[in-house]
């Protein structure tokens, strides 16, 4: 299924997309897309309608496609290829970084440059929705906690991210950096996670162009190592990680200016399209 929510940011209803390409109506039925709606006894509830038989709802405003996400993890330097663009070496284990959840925003809703940024740069990320609790789960299991997968932005600040004292967290989390959907896709579509082509582009100018499969570490080794740290709950992302193509690893390095406009996409997961604004 392709799960999603539709209306103005703070009002959305729960749609899904049917196999003809027509948004239906969920709002009789769950309350919105998270939380036990996305459980496995939750998704089998939805997977049991009718699509014909619900509303359909005139196309409008896209919004995140998940609601209640109380924990946005992203994993750094996770492809091979991306780590050496920029110079870095692959990490022993994976790097884990938090975006803030008020960084998250609608796949087509515009993104707003920060004040004081020189360095907004790009980043085209599977993401990982999680479906029921984990905690301690091992790899072999991990997958079961998975709702479904999404495309993600990780939108990146690189001057307040590397170049300023502390954590990467100040550079991701800017309002807006965080654009998830069109849809959540229930991992029954996925058949394999790792092997997504993926790309991206500026002013229609192809950036990104990889594939899930140079991942260094995979959706279901990524969930089970999270879960020996932290639990994670229904609702929570992880952006898995971006393949090369960034602005920062160029020569000369690149970065969005208002007005620049940027698509991505993965395979089977649908596309975003941003506007890139100034801070007012």
């Amino acid at each position: 299924m392709k799960l999603m929510r539709v209306g103005e940011a703070g009002s959305e209803k729960p749609a899904l997309l049917d196999a003809d390409g027509k948004i239906r109506d969920l709002s009789g039925h769950v309350a919105d897309i998270g939380g036990e709606a996305i459980s496995p006894a939750g998704l089998a509830k939805i997977a049991a309608i009718d699509p014909k038989s619900l509303p359909e709802l005139v196309p409008g405003r896209i919004g995140a496609c998940v609601a209640g996400t109380g924990k946005f993890i992203c994993i750094g330097l996770n492809y091979s290829d991306h780590a050496a663009e920029t110079g870095a070496t692959v990490p022993p284990e994976p790097i884990i970084f938090m975006k803030a959840t008020s960084a998250i925003v609608g796949p087509n809703d515009d993104v707003i440059i920060p004040r004081g940024s020189e360095k907004t740069d790009w980043e085209v990320e599977l993401g990982v929705v999680i479906g029921k609790t984990a905690k301690y789960v091992t790899e072999t299991e991990a997958l079961d906690y998975v709702a479904g997968y999404c495309v993600s932005n990780d939108v990146s600040e690189r001057a307040f991210q590397t170049e300023r004292s502390g954590q990467w967290t100040k550079g991701k989390s800017c309002d807006t950096f965080g654009p998830i959907g069109p849809w959540l896709v229930t991992k029954d579509e996925i058949a394999e996670p790792q092997n997504l082509g993926m790309w991206l582009t500026v002013n229609g100018q192809k950036m990104q162009n990889g594939s899930s499969k140079t991942m260094v570490y995979g959706v279901a080794f990524l969930v089970s190592y999270l879960s020996q740290f932290m639990s994670l709950h229904p609702g929570d992302v992880i952006s898995t990680g971006t393949p090369p193509g960034v602005g920062m690893g160029l020569k000369p390095p690149r970065y969005l200016k208002a007005g620049d406009v940027v698509e991505l996409g993965i395979e089977g997961l649908g596309t975003q399209k941003q506007t890139f604004v100034a801070d007012r």
